[in-house]
């Protein structure tokens, strides 16, 4: 392989392994968002009642993780709303001016 390839092959196995952490996050937040929600329902221990609505503290979790997953997703889809891309790829640049600077020590 070569060079540009082996980059090009490495650059796509990273946004595959990106892709692959939101979706391992969006299935996590979802099982357990629904077994709290259940729980604060009642269904857990027996006293589900049909008209019962659980306090709004119980939202908290999914509202706030919701809206971490949401940026999580916008960062992975390629909305990048964050310094952090920025941040990456200025120290790439730099990791890679620092081995063609420096001689092999091996």
């Amino acid at each position: 392989m070569s060079p540009t390839e082996q980059t090009k092959y490495e650059l796509a196995k990273k946004r595959v392994a990106q892709i692959k952490g939101f979706y391992s996050h969006l299935t996590i937040y979802l099982i357990i968002n629904t077994l709290l929600l259940l729980n604060a329902m009642g269904v857990f221990n027996g006293s589900l009642d049909a008209l019962y609505m659980p306090h709004w503290g119980y939202f908290t979790t999914p509202i706030f993780w919701g809206i971490a997953l949401l940026f999580h997703g916008l960062n992975t889809f390629g909305y990048n709303i964050s310094p952090i891309r920025k941040w990456e790829e200025r120290k790439i640049q730099q990791y890679i001016e620092r081995e063609e600077n420096e001689p092999n020590i091996t």
